[in-house]
């Protein structure tokens, strides 16, 4: 399948397309400045909290003539423009395909080596987020506003904290007995690009396994030689920096086991500062105190893979370093261990985390609605991603049913090259979602090849469905055409037959916000589609009840620039609690509830509505692979930037085979 590097055919409809948005655009932008000028969000209140009361009624007064006048002078080139924007329609794709041609700007790319298949597996990480990207004055309604300088920061954010080390430690000591919640490690980590410094500080290893209790800095040395001494990454798990810490009781490290641990935060040329110095270790619960089970290192009782926090400083960096550096959490994830973990009977980490997941894959986006924000964001983007799917969806009457003012709001990053890709329209949208051309985006990426030049591929889809509340059937109709469209995408790419397989399929994952939660009692057609019988969702344990650590991801905007929620670490530490959930989530609806939002949410099961989803399927897999979620996260790195949480989970497809 060809993939569209361009939205139209040849240069002349593209400079015609050009030339009519042209005509259009000052009355687009008047009018949105307008509309906004009158919506005002809680932070632009808090602002002028302090200014005479008459002051911003003043400023309506003298810029509302302007812009009406304004808008009125530019009408008849909109109209004229209009005019020569519909038809062109017809002949636009459906998506815009974008691949970084300069690699050296893709920190995140230039680190991935080619899948083989040879080792005992590889992990992939996945991303998904609704980062309500709409014209500003339509974003302003949702308590959000500045979309364009919003779309630039996200992209910064989701780059850097996707290109950051991942750093995993964790505790062997014999006193350790049970587990513990995940906890975070702090990180100072120069911005994407400066890779020079993060080598400085951290040497990245081969191994992620949690050995066991004869793990001691001795077996580390085996494994490294096991390896051959090349310092490359093991299949799956690049930019990764593993600190096991082998303690006596107590939590105390010996002084081998302290110099195996610097050794591996050493500078890797003398010539770069050391940040070894400046690391301290603090032993701090992760979880709240239960008896038996404290959480602390300093308890008997605590988890053998209990986890600790550590900061690395910059030494002797100089100060004019350190300010243009950012304050990174490497989440610090405990191995999975099911034989030993007595307070949940979960087979994967799951956790919440100030940031995106390091050596994150794929990211699927959803509400990047603003063509303008859209470029911002992809330009961001590029610095980590390679290939980004952007601009999908059809405007005007083309395709669809109804006339379509804005695109589907879907992008989709990755770091493997897209084989395929393919868009669909619901037509069944209704009330303000019918304006937009919502749909499905369906893709296939090349990770890797076996040594028998087989090509390994993984397929990933992206949706967001009807969003106004109480549109349940309408709902119900679109996850009818998503898993139709999914099996005809599945057929039509395929070009491998059992007898004879060209193509070996790693994973089947669909993301998206799908605009219903799992235990809201409005919501119960939508809980009990098909959909989960061939997808799994890795939060649910059945209809109408999600998993205890689950929470919701609808944050309530009228909160959004609290200063307890502002920031992500602020974010992040109010969302692990009861009641800061019920402060800042929105909750599943009952019919049965008329109370105070308060009283409502005291009263409903569940921690918030979920509405993004991650969901993967072990359907038409190669048969002798097995996919297993490996972590799961909340993400509240996008804190004051969307009024969604971003959620993140990582399969580990096992190969079954051993690493040489």
């Amino acid at each position: 399948m060809v993939l569209y590097t361009s939205p139209f055919p040849n240069s002349f409809l593209s400079v015609l397309h050009s030339f009519s948005w042209g005509l259009i655009f000052p009355c687009y932008w008047l009018a949105d400045r307008l509309v906004g000028s009158f919506v005002p969000t809680t932070y632009e209140k808090r602002q002028r909290a302090d200014d005479p009361c008459y002051f911003h009624a003043l400023c309506i007064i003298i810029t509302t003539p302007i812009y009406l006048a304004l808008l009125v002078a530019s009408l008849p080139f909109a109209l004229i423009g209009f005019l020569l924007w519909s038809p062109l329609q017809s002949a636009r794709r459906p998506y815009i395909y974008s691949r970084l041609k300069d690699k050296n700007h893709a920190n995140g790319a230039s680190l991935l080596t080619e899948w083989k298949a040879a080792g005992s597996g590889k992990s992939f990480c996945f991303g998904s987020a609704n980062v309500c990207l709409l014209p500003d004055s339509l974003a302003r309604f949702n308590n959000v506003f500045n979309t364009q300088a919003r779309a630039k920061e996200i992209g910064r954010r989701i780059r850097n904290g996707a290109s950051r080390p991942q750093i995993k430690i964790y505790i062997d000591s014999p006193t350790n007995t049970s587990i513990s919640a995940a906890s975070f490690s702090s990180l100072v980590s120069p911005q994407a690009g400066d890779n020079r410094t993060v080598n400085a500080g951290i040497k990245r290893t081969t191994s992620m396994e949690y050995k066991g209790d004869n793990c001691g800095s001795n077996n580390g040395e085996e494994n490294r030689e096991d390896k051959g001494g090349s310092g490359e990454p093991h299949e799956g798990e690049e930019n990764t920096c593993i600190v096991p810490i082998n303690g006596e009781e107590n939590g105390h490290m010996s002084d081998t086991e302290t110099d195996t641990v610097n050794g591996q935060a050493r500078a890797s040329g003398p010539a770069e500062p050391s940040l070894e110095g400046d690391a301290e270790v603090s032993k701090t619960p992760n979880h709240k105190q239960k008896e038996g089970d404290s959480g602390s290192l300093d308890s008997c009782s605590a988890s053998r893979e209990s986890l600790v926090k550590v900061r690395v400083g910059d030494g002797t960096v100089d100060q004019s370093t350190v300010n243009n550096k950012l304050l990174y959490k490497a989440s610090i994830m405990k191995k999975t261990s099911v034989r030993k973990k007595k307070h949940t009977d979960e087979t994967f980490d799951h956790e919440i985390s100030a940031f995106f997941p390091a050596n994150l894959d794929f990211l699927c986006l959803q509400e990047v609605f603003d063509k303008r924000a859209a470029e911002k964001l992809k330009e961001q983007l590029h610095h980590y991603f390679e290939y980004i799917v952007y601009d999908v969806g059809v405007y005007s009457c083309n395709g669809c049913c109804s006339f379509k003012f804005v695109n589907s709001g879907l992008l989709f990053a990755s770091r493997y090259p897209v084989m395929d890709a393919a868009y669909h329209c619901y037509p069944n949208g209704r009330g303000m979602d019918s304006l937009a051309s919502k749909g499905a985006l369906f893709l296939k990426v090349q990770v890797g090849s076996t040594p028998q030049d087989q090509r390994i591929v993984g397929y990933i889809s992206c949706t967001h469905l009807q969003a106004i509340a109480g549109d349940t059937t309408v709902r119900c109709e679109q996850l009818d055409m998503l898993q139709d469209w999914l099996s005809e995408f599945r057929k039509s790419t395929s070009s491998s037959s059992t007898a004879n397989p060209e193509e070996l399929v790693a994973f089947d994952v669909l993301c998206g916000d799908l605009n219903f939660d799992n235990c809201s009692s409005e919501d119960k057609l939508e809980q009990q589609h098909s959909l989960f019988t061939h997808y799994k969702d890795p939060c649910r344990v059945g209809p109408g009840e999600d998993k205890p650590w689950a929470i919701g991801t609808l944050l309530d905007p009228e909160g959004l620039y609290d200063e307890e929620v502002c920031t992500p670490d602020n974010l992040q530490k109010v969302l692990e609690s009861e009641e800061g959930r019920k402060g800042y989530l929105v909750y599943p609806t009952s019919k049965n509830h008329s109370s105070s939002q308060k009283g409502r949410k005291a009263s409903l099961k569940g921690n918030g509505r979920r509405i993004d989803y991650m969901l993967y399927t072990e359907e038409g897999l190669y048969l002798e692979w097995k996919v297993e979620v490996e972590e799961f996260s909340f993400i509240t790195q996008l804190a004051g930037l969307t009024d969604h949480l971003p959620v993140a989970m990582r399969l580990m497809v096992s190969t079954g085979e051993d690493d040489p």
